[in-house]
Order: C-alpha cells, then structure tokens, then sequence
C-alpha cells in the first residue's frame, strides 16, 4: 500500500494533475446541496461537506440512460433493428467519495457483476472509474454505518482512502488502480508521524461518535415467514405516503424501468431509475398486482435490505448506514426504528 501527504495549501494543484489525465468528479455546492460534479477547474471541489444530498450510484447507474436506438421508417433497411447508443468509457477520477457510498457499489455488484449474469455497461464503467474516497470525520447524526458492516474509514470499496488531519490528507492506495493514481501525483511528501497518529485518533473518534446503533443479529435469526406476517407492518406503513423518495436516495436501491421513446421514424429504448415504493412497479400486464397494497411494498422494502438480501447472500444488508433515506422521507420514517421493530417485535399469533 502506497501512501503520500497533501497539504491543503498543496491540495489544488493535486486536483489540477488529476484533471489532466482526465475527467474529475468531486463534491460542488449547487444551491443548497452537495452533489457530484464533474469539476471545471480545481477550485471547485468542497470537501467541507458531511455528505451529499444524492448517492454517486449515478455514476455507474444512469438515473436515466439511452440504451438502444432504431429506426422505424418504412424505407430503412435497418427498421426495426435496436442498435446500442453510443457510451463513454474513458477514464474518470470521482474524489471525495465518502466510503458508506463505495461499500454501495460493492453491494450493488450483487445485481450488476456476477459470475451469471453481467451488465455490460456497469462493468465497463467501473473498470474505467477510480474512487478516491475521503474518511468521515464527523459522521452526520443519521449515520449509522458502524451497524451495517462498514464504517467512517472503510477502505474495502475504494482505490484510495484519504483522511484530513488538519492541515492536509493523508491518501493510502487500497488498489492497483489507487497505487498508480498516487504514483502519478508529483511534489507530494511522505506522511509524518505526527499525521498518522492523528488519522487512528480520528477513526476512533469518529466510530465511538455513532457506536452500535443496530444490532443486526435478532433479525437474522428470526424465521423469515414470521417477520413476514408480523403486525410491526401496520405501524410502519401507516404514515408513509409511497413517494419513492427514499430508493432514490438510496445508494443500494438499484431498481429500473425499460420504457420505448418514439418521435416521428426514430425510437429510442430507455432505462430509468424506478423504486418498489411505486404502485405501477409490480403491476402484471394481464392486470394483477401482487403488490398493490402499501403496506405490501413498505414491507418489501425493509424486507428485502434487512432480511431477504443477507438472507440470501450472508454478507450483511443491503444498506451501508448512509441515512440519506432517513433524512429526505418526508414523514420521518426511520429505517434505524424499523430495524428495531424487526428485531424486538413478538411473533405473529399462529
């Protein structure tokens, strides 16, 4: 593992090499929110921030993307023939990545990646991007990912972790990727022992500040046909109003539409963001809905993070804790209380 010093007085020129070599995305403040940008000039990046409004799923996981075009006037040879819109693989930089979000792109893996089944664009994207994560120091009170098998300096789903120690970052390589990023940053100096020694002070604090918020165990244990018909639901879905605010939020959320867009001979085929909280999500063409009660898709949601994904693949939750959901439900339902419920509620009666 390699690992350099930036000072912050040095920092802008660091982001100016990067941008060099290529596209570099970074947290901007736009209105009244943190989002990740493609940055314009060095100056731009704000690694002041707690975390940002959306997840960077965006990056690999278009919230909207052309995937086909074709043609449908009657004297085209090709009418009718889908042919892949073009896409753009080149090499980008995304900086400032804190890690809850790129520990999400390892659980996102599990839909995109695998040994049977691969989205072409998905993986080609991630083989091409480099995540330079920052550590939190100061987790925001919705955070919880200390419960969801990661935490504030988790290096496991980056190429390079950064940590500020105050007057600059320490950046260790986690990757291959990362040690050929930092090998190519010039006028860089070792760490000084005093900044590492800050960096362990930092993490435990920073970890100790959330604790164990969760304890995911009572759910795993609990069969899952009794979590299913457990009365819990009728609490938890009471206030919710089915917006989707929370799985667009969400970093793990990776649900999608595929939707046909035609204007006069020309058509293209779309892949859109789309979120289990909606009533036309599970609706069947012959008009059945095995979902088309709230309560039934409330329930799907927190099933499914909680329960059915570590169920099925026994490597913790489909959630890393970033409390984005939590912050934007407009009803203040907590997905920390629903954890809670799962985990206290009796048994239905039989």
């Amino acid at each position: 593992m390699s690992e350099i010093y930036i000072s912050k007085e040095k920092f802008p020129e660091v982001v100016g090499q990067l941008m060099s070599h290529g596209r570099v995305y970074g947290p901007v403040f736009q209105g009244q929110y943190h989002e990740f940008a493609r940055l314009d000039k060095p100056e731009d990046i704000d690694l002041s921030f707690q975390n940002t409004r959306l997840s960077p799923k965006d990056f690999f996981h278009p919230h909207s993307e052309r995937m086909f075009t074709y043609s449908l006037a009657k004297d085209d040879p090709e009418r009718c023939i889908l042919k892949e819109a073009p896409k753009d693989y080149s090499t980008k930089v995304v900086l400032g990545i804190r890690p809850c979000d790129a520990k999400a792109f390892q659980l996102d893996d599990r839909n995109f990646d695998t040994e049977t089944i691969k989205d072409p664009w998905w993986v080609q994207r991630r083989k091409s991007t480099i995540l330079v994560g920052l550590a939190c120091n100061s987790p925001c009170s919705t955070c919880f990912c200390t419960s969801m098998d990661t935490g504030p300096f988790d290096a496991s789903g980056l190429d390079v972790l950064m940590v500020d120690v105050g007057d600059g970052y320490v950046a260790r390589s986690v990757t291959e990727k990362g040690r050929e990023c930092i090998s190519s940053i010039k006028g860089v100096q070792t760490v000084p022992a005093q900044a590492a020694e800050k960096e362990g002070q930092l993490k435990k604090t920073a970890e100790e500040s959330m604790g164990k918020v969760l304890d995911m165990k009572p759910i795993y244990e609990k069969k899952t046909l009794e979590l299913f018909h457990d009365p819990l639901w009728e609490e938890v879905h009471f206030s919710c109003i089915n917006c989707g605010t929370c799985t667009f939020a969400c970093p793990t959320c990776w649900c999608f539409d595929i939707q046909d867009e035609v204007q006069g001979d020309s058509g293209d085929r779309l892949r859109l963001w789309d979120s289990c909280m909606f009533p036309l999500f599970t609706f069947h063409g012959s008009g059945h809905n095995p979902r088309s009660q709230k309560i039934q898709r409330v329930r799907q949601r927190f099933m499914h993070k909680l329960k059915y994904y570590p169920e099925k693949y026994g490597n913790g939750p489909a959630c890393v804790g970033c409390g984005r959901c939590v912050k934007a439900c407009p009803v203040n339902i907590d997905i920390r209380h629903v954890a809670r419920l799962m985990s206290t509620s009796c048994s239905c009666p039989a």
